[in-house]
């Protein structure tokens, strides 16, 4: 088969307009895919588009998974068994509101790295990665037999920079290893991106945006000419919700609908997102303007699938249109998925870390603190401890490149918490104690997935502690990704305000979705049967955690809660409905 750009899309010599909505796989447990690309399929559309994250195929340098909730292969297939084509985007870098844009973090370990530019060393990386990567995906090309009509040359480059060798050298890269269907890029519209981000002579310029498509239309017609066809790549339908947000972000069906009529009647789409999904484990990504904003663990995005599958009033509005154009299928959906509420559960055991610290890690030592990235660490915690001596009055406390957030105890008793620009404003201290040991809890909220902060992500305490105006020596170090919680030893001591770990168990007669709910508890994440769901805070807006069914098991279910503020509740509660706030 063949798929071609001329003035229009071809599809084996015929026109095509692509109708196309996003599905992250790496967002939704591989039990639900089928039913998530059965419900695309069912609104209409033709095409699926997937980010691709490096950072969860190559967590750590060498190390490659393709297994399980990362079978890319897998999900690309089931997309053409329910009648789909594909648009991949493997681009290193895909924003996505996804931790550190979906770059692994080890490339920070290079203290000379350029990401996104020509940089000798970031591209071997990428190569190696593609090396692995693109096997996976070549032969699912159109022009195999396969549904992947397009691939996408980086994601949304104008808005970070204008390196034309970097956008070439990786076009060619997908070429030398095998890609051969037709090439895109997509920025944004306005400003420089459409020229920054673009290289037209080899890849198909589209726009990302969300309003004014006539508008927009219009400009892209005028940066590529009339012999191009215009394509609207990300379709924004909906917005994602950052932690202390006052609500969940909701969009306008009408006007949504709207844009969508104005897409189709001059181009090609694809729905951003048709169906969110959820940043699992600590994968939320953050933006940086004035302050940091961190992503919430929904990514619901009020697309046209909730969060938990559900279709949604603007599903049905888009439906109505996209039959304007092509004849809707009919089939039954493949996936029987139900919603319990498994009502409130008791804690069965509790203990502080400090109780349980050396089952969860070995120390390191060293006369500095060292970053995650130092200490081979990606996400999670970093537990540093120092003695600091006989009682006295500190005049001038500091953490120096600390990132993002701080629990400071002194004799593992919280004396406080600092987040963001708090870090690194001087504060005054009085140790009463013989002796005093100085331990900081440190957590990575998630590494910024867009612009300028993306060069200064090193998590952790970068450079020091500063007591009394001088840098403190001799640390002691606790990596806590958090990925090992069946160490935890819960026969040990609790002590009220410290962090702790709180161990439930959950029976189940019939498995279905639920939503637990943390009423009373500050801030920290949740585990079932060893799987990270992902961060809760009091802050909100989100209330409740998105558990799908297939992580639950008939009969007895491990939940394991670790908080760390010391604020902590003796129950949860499962709900059949959520609550993003």
């Amino acid at each position: 088969m063949s798929f071609e750009i001329k003035d229009e899309f071809y599809l084996e010599g015929k026109p095509f307009k692509v109708i196309s909505g996003s599905i992250h796989y790496f967002r939704v447990v591989p039990e639900y895919w089928r039913d998530r690309l059965e419900k695309l399929r069912l609104l209409g559309c033709n095409t699926v588009e997937t980010y691709v994250a490096w950072n969860k195929h190559e967590p750590n340098e060498g190390e490659y998974d393709f297994s399980g909730g990362n079978d890319l292969r897998r999900f690309i297939q089931i997309a053409q068994e329910v009648g789909l084509y594909v648009i991949l985007r493997p681009a290193p870098y895909i924003c996505a509101e996804w931790e550190f844009g979906g770059l692994p973090y080890w490339l920070l370990q290079d203290p000379k790295m350029k990401l996104r530019f020509s940089y000798g060393p970031f591209m071997e990386k990428i190569q190696r990665y593609f090396d692995q990567l693109l096997p996976q995906v070549t032969d699912l090309q159109i022009t195999h037999g396969g549904p992947i009509l397009m691939m996408q040359v980086e994601n949304e480059y104008g808005s970070y920079a204008n390196d034309k060798k970097y956008l070439r050298q990786m076009a060619q890269l997908m070429r030398d290893k095998g890609v051969v269907v037709p090439l895109v890029t997509s920025d944004g519209p306005w400003h420089d991106m459409l020229d920054n981000g673009t290289i037209p002579d080899i890849a198909l310029p589209t726009i990302n945006c969300g309003s004014d498509i006539k508008k927009w239309f219009d400009v892209l017609r005028k940066f590529h000419g009339t012999k191009k066809p215009l394509m609207v790549m990300e379709f924004w339908i909906g917005w994602f919700d950052a932690w202390g947000d006052e609500h969940h972000h909701t969009t306008s069906v009408e006007a949504a609908a709207k844009e969508l009529r104005d897409i189709l009647a001059e181009g090609s789409v694809n729905i951003y997102m048709f169906h969110g999904g959820t940043n699992f484990g600590f994968t939320s990504g953050a933006n940086y303007y004035e302050k940091l904003a961190p992503d919430v663990t929904s990514y619901d995005y009020d697309a046209l699938l909730t969060e938990w599958g559900d279709i949604t009033p603007k599903y049905q509005a888009f439906q109505e249109i996209i039959a304007q154009y092509t004849e809707l299928p009919e089939f039954a959906l493949s996936t029987k998925i139900v919603k319990k509420a498994y009502g409130k559960l008791q804690a069965k055991d509790r203990v502080s870390l400090f109780s349980t610290l050396d089952k969860l890690a070995e120390p390191v030592k060293s006369p500095y603190p060292l970053s995650m990235e130092e200490l081979n660490q990606a996400t999670g915690y970093v537990y540093y401890k120092s003695a600091i001596g006989a009682p006295r009055h500190i005049e001038d406390f500091r953490l120096i490149s600390c990132m993002d957030r701080a629990n400071i105890f002194v004799n593992e008793s919280l004396l406080m918490t600092q987040y963001d620009q708090e870090i690194g404003v001087s504060q005054k201290i009085e140790l009463t104690a013989e002796s005093n040991e100085l331990g900081i809890l440190v957590e990575n909220m998630g590494r910024v997935n867009y612009s300028v902060k993306m060069n200064h992500q090193h998590k952790g305490i970068k450079d020091g502690v500063i007591v009394n105006g001088a840098y403190r020596a001799d640390w002691e170090m606790y990596s806590l990704p958090m990925d090992n919680l069946e160490q935890v030893d819960f026969s040990g001591d609790y002590l009220s305000g410290q962090p702790s770990f709180t161990r439930f168990e959950l029976e189940v007669d019939e498995v279905g979705d639920t939503f637990i709910e943390l009423t009373g508890w500050g801030k920290g994440f949740v585990t079932v049967n060893g799987f990270n769901l992902g961060r809760f805070w009091e802050v909100g807006p989100q209330k409740r955690l998105y558990l799908p069914g297939p992580l639950l098991k008939s009969g007895k279910n491990e939940i394991i809660v670790f908080e760390s503020d010391g604020k902590v509740g003796e129950s949860i509660t499962f709900f059949d409905q959520p609550d993003l706030g």
